[in-house]
């Protein structure tokens, strides 16, 4: 399997992402984490540089996962990671785990780049308990006038760094088997917390 794209961009990604949360979608990732549940086993999906584990629920354990292993060498020096998080490298698509394993799974900013996102939701649909919750943080396609728009913009972004800004996520998870709970939209409905359930 070659690199992941995030290798080369992990030196960076601070500094890139904390200009786009600063003026698109400040407070989202508190946000999300906030629907997780408190003293659960999590799965963190696209953990990149530990940039949430600030709002991880109270009390949470499980495992923070991330495929690209560059990424995962800073969340390790990371103070603020949950005492009971672990750092694993991996594949959304092939998740390490029995079934039935977590309490809830959540990611932000992830789905666009996966190669396949309803392989990999199934993966997560796997490894949840039943009644597990599915919280996401994603960019999606937007109605409206900017739905052609991003779709200009993921022929550039697609190629760059393997980012889809044109993917309609909400209803990839149903695709996957989980029955929303919520969505709550953001900036034009361009950011979304998808709140699901096995």
């Amino acid at each position: 399997m070659k690199p992941p794209v995030y290798d080369k961009l992990a030196p960076d990604y601070e500094k890139a992402i904390g200009w786009l949360e600063r003026n698109f979608f400040k407070g989202l990732r508190e946000r999300a984490l906030a629907c997780v549940p408190p003293e659960a086993r999590v799965l963190e999906i696209g953990a990149g540089t530990g940039l949430n584990f600030a709002h991880y629920p109270r009390g949470a354990c499980g495992v923070a996962s991330e495929l690209s292993g560059e990424m995962l060498k800073i969340a390790a020096t990371k103070a603020n990671r949950p005492a009971g998080v672990h750092l694993l490298q991996a594949n959304a698509h092939a998740l390490p785990f029995p079934d039935n394993s977590f309490d809830a799974a959540f990611c932000t900013l992830v789905f666009c780049s996966v190669p396949e996102p309803v392989r990999g939701l199934r993966e997560i649909y796997r490894v949840l308990r039943p009644g597990g919750k599915l919280i996401m943080l994603e960019h999606v396609r937007p109605d409206g006038w900017l739905g052609p728009l991003f779709d200009a913009l993921s022929k550039a972004t697609v190629p760059l760094f393997e980012d889809h800004f044109n993917r309609r996520t909400a209803d990839t998870v149903q695709q996957a088997g989980f029955q929303i709970r919520q969505i709550e939209q953001h900036t034009r409905a361009i950011f979304n917390i998808i709140n699901a359930e096995k």
